[in-house]
């Protein structure tokens, strides 16, 4: 098996410790380790660094040598400018179809997610790898433990195999009462954004259902083939369509299966999802630094400076060198706005 993990993100709702030179990835987030390390870190067991490789924008792979010092250099696939998940994965296979046969097993990770029990999920890719083997691919369906409006879904239909079942369908976020609903049928799990897959099974997927893109990839191989300086597949990766993987082929394939995975798992999409998964003094607040708390609870505060927190519940506060962010736990999705009013102001150097 191996591994390409997704590390291009901007990571904008993590405004304002996340910025476009730096973004979440690359943060320190819930340890010391910034969340690519820790991603890295947990396929170790599993596959040697040599095995693992990082799909970056042009811009980032600076930060990626300087994370992962003990990564080969040519096992960083550089995306001229960010796109979207299937631009990426598509550029990754090009690549890695020049490497490795078409029956190797390829697992694919965003690079920040948080994963509590490790075990439990190499359990899963070595089964995986087993499923992705008889051509099908494969994503895992995180069993959901609330219903979450911030995710979308996954339908399961009849087990395939123990511990495999058929995709039915993929849903968009739905709305609280469609949420409850999901769960309530005991069919429906978080989409995780995790795949595994065969390289030819994700090859015959992109020539099969996005032929454009799939015409792309043969653009690329082309170039690389001359080896010639100042040759680029920038122009080419330019008329790449902006899908995400699960729009652009999931939806459409017909060998599809899900696997039902449950190990503390938090794709950390806001504050309040941080929030969620730190650990907390008696009252629900987690303040980072030296503090005293009166009447407050359920408060996630992060900054350097001594805080007193008298008789307010539920906020986030996050504050960095330049900037202080202040808002209701159940709001700070709403950070986007602050970053649109940012460009619509030119306050780039906030960005």
């Amino acid at each position: 098996m191996i591994a390409l993990i997704m590390a291009g993100g901007s990571g904008t709702r993590f405004w304002p410790m996340s910025r476009a030179a730096y973004p979440k990835q690359f943060l320190p987030i819930s340890t010391e380790k910034s969340m690519l390390q820790l991603t890295v870190d947990r396929l170790r067991p599993m596959m040697p660094i040599s095995d693992i490789y990082i799909v970056t924008t042009a811009s980032q792979t600076r930060l990626v040598i300087q994370h992962l010092p003990d990564l080969p250099a040519e096992n960083i696939i550089i995306e001229p400018f960010g796109m979207n998940t299937a631009a990426c994965i598509a550029l990754s296979v090009a690549w890695l179809r020049r490497l490795y046969s078409l029956d190797t097993c390829m697992v694919v990770l965003p690079a920040d997610h948080v994963i509590r029990d490790t075990e439990a999920f190499l359990c899963s890719l070595s089964y995986a790898e087993q499923a992705a083997a008889l051509g099908r691919l494969i994503t895992f369906g995180i069993v959901p433990t609330y219903p979450a409006t911030g995710y979308g879904y996954i339908e399961a239909g009849n087990e395939l195999a123990p511990g495999l079942l058929e995709v039915t369908r993929f849903k968009e976020k739905p709305d609280r009462e469609t949420a409850e609903a999901f769960i309530a049928s005991g069919r429906f799990f978080w989409n995780s954004g995790m795949f595994c897959w065969s390289l030819a099974a994700i090859d015959s997927a992109f020539a099969t259902y996005l032929p454009d893109m799939y015409k792309l990839m043969a653009d690329f191989s082309a170039v690389w083939d001359t080896q010639q300086d100042g040759i680029s597949i920038d122009e080419y990766y330019a008329r790449m369509p902006r899908l995400p993987i699960d729009i652009g082929i999931m939806e459409k394939a017909d060998r599809r299966g899900v696997i039902p995975v449950d190990y503390g798992w938090s794709d950390v999409g806001s504050w309040k999802a941080l929030a969620d998964i730190s650990a907390t003094d008696n009252d629900g607040n987690y303040i980072q630094s030296g503090h005293y708390t009166l009447d407050a609870s359920g408060n996630y505060v992060r900054t350097s400076k001594y805080t007193a927190i008298i008789g307010i519940d539920n906020l986030c506060v996050i504050e960095t060198s330049d900037a202080i962010l202040i808002t209701a736990k159940d709001r700070s999705e709403d950070v986007k706005y602050v970053i649109e009013d940012l460009k619509k102001n030119n306050k780039d150097e906030l960005l």
